[in-house]
């Protein structure tokens, strides 16, 4: 007796139309509550954007002014008018260094936290937006106050496996190095053509670990808000669920990465040949230049921040796991589901038996 040969399944779309579609759907979340995301790109991602745009030229500004305690003219006017100051001048260049140290720290710091408080808001009002649930501006803001030490907690074991797989390469270039002048028998020159490929081949291995981790923990964040977990089981979570879903996640980390590099850049090089008199700011080109830097990277880092949630959500349908979710939470409801091979929503109906 001759059996049915089963159907084979078609073949999944390709990286590029997921890619196009993830876009699109975040795009059509911003526009349908853009008042909503407008508000919250004005409390966190504008003025971390203008500290991006204008920290090159505050930074020129402070070491200009800092620097005046090298000029000897202007050391020994100081010291005829204020004898207090009469000091050694390694002790000033020490306060300049450490002023340096302060600001750089402090500077860090508060983009961190605009960071973290932009991520916890945005991602909580995509989702609530993508299930097409009430989006509010106060539900948002709470929404900090219970994801954001999870979140701080994830950032360090991030930043605490890749800097050490930094330095582990660092510690692997100069063992190499080493043993190649024992095996030599004469020591190797930085500028030898043989350190300079070392260097080389390890900066760009570097390159690709770095970039394989970003594509692999680049759903921790939201799984920190949608799924309130921490620490190093958002990073295996992300890893688990980008699988199969990779290459749509690296067009992502490549786009906004390299717009948002291009931005920052273009706007830095605009500004860099300015000149340092105190007066810059009364200057209205360099007043739009910051102000254009600061909206394009706005909205490029609000796009990036819905375009992730949405790839996360596609990921758990990929595995099968957002229609568990949907069954659970909307059950005896019509459900319009935002993805498909054709883009166009199917209409599910659910119902417990």
């Amino acid at each position: 007796m001759a059996t049915a040969t089963p159907t084979p399944s078609p073949p999944p779309p390709p990286a590029a139309a997921y890619f196009w579609t993830v876009l699109s759907e975040s795009r059509r979340i911003l526009k349908a509550h853009s008042r909503h995301f407008l508000a919250l790109s004005v409390l966190f991602l504008l003025p971390l954007s203008f500290c991006v745009a204008a920290y090159p030229i505050l930074h020129r500004l402070l070491l200009s002014s800092f620097s005046s305690f090298s000029d000897p003219y202007h050391a020994q006017a100081l010291l005829r008018r204020f004898p207090l100051l009469n000091q050694p001048l390694e002790h000033h260049q020490s306060s300049v260094d450490a002023s340096s140290v302060l600001v750089s720290v402090g500077y860090t710091c508060f983009l961190t936290l605009l960071s973290i408080c932009a991520t916890c808001s945005i991602t909580y009002s995509v989702l609530q937006g993508f299930y097409g649930r009430p989006v509010k501006l106060p539900a948002a803001i709470k929404s900090i106050g219970t994801s954001f030490f999870p979140l701080l907690a994830t950032l360090i074991c991030t930043q605490a496996i890749t800097s050490s797989i930094v330095i582990g390469s660092g510690i692997l270039g100069f063992l190499i190095l080493k043993g190649a002048e024992l095996a030599i028998g004469h020591e190797i020159r930085y500028s030898s053509p043989y350190f300079l490929g070392l260097a080389a081949a390890i900066a760009v291995a570097l390159v690709l670990v770095l970039a394989y981790l970003q594509v692999q923990w680049g759903l921790a964040n939201v799984i920190v808000v949608a799924e309130s977990s921490y620490g190093f089981a958002p990073l295996r979570r992300s890893a688990y669920l980008v699988k199969g879903m990779r290459g749509v996640a690296l067009f992502l980390t490549l786009l906004f990465g390299v717009l948002s590099g291009v931005v920052v850049c273009i706007g830095t090089m605009s500004t860099s040949e300015s000149v340092i008199d105190g007066k810059e700011w009364r200057r209205w080109y360099f007043v739009a230049q910051i102000v254009s830097t600061s909206s394009l990277l706005t909205m490029l880092l609000q796009l990036s921040l819905a375009a992730t949630v949405v790839l996360y959500m596609y990921c758990k349908a990929l595995h099968g796991e957002l229609a568990m979710e949907i069954a659970e939470e909307f059950a005896r409801e019509y459900v319009s589901l935002p993805f498909d091979d054709e883009k166009v929503p199917h209409v599910v109906y659910v119902a417990h038996a």
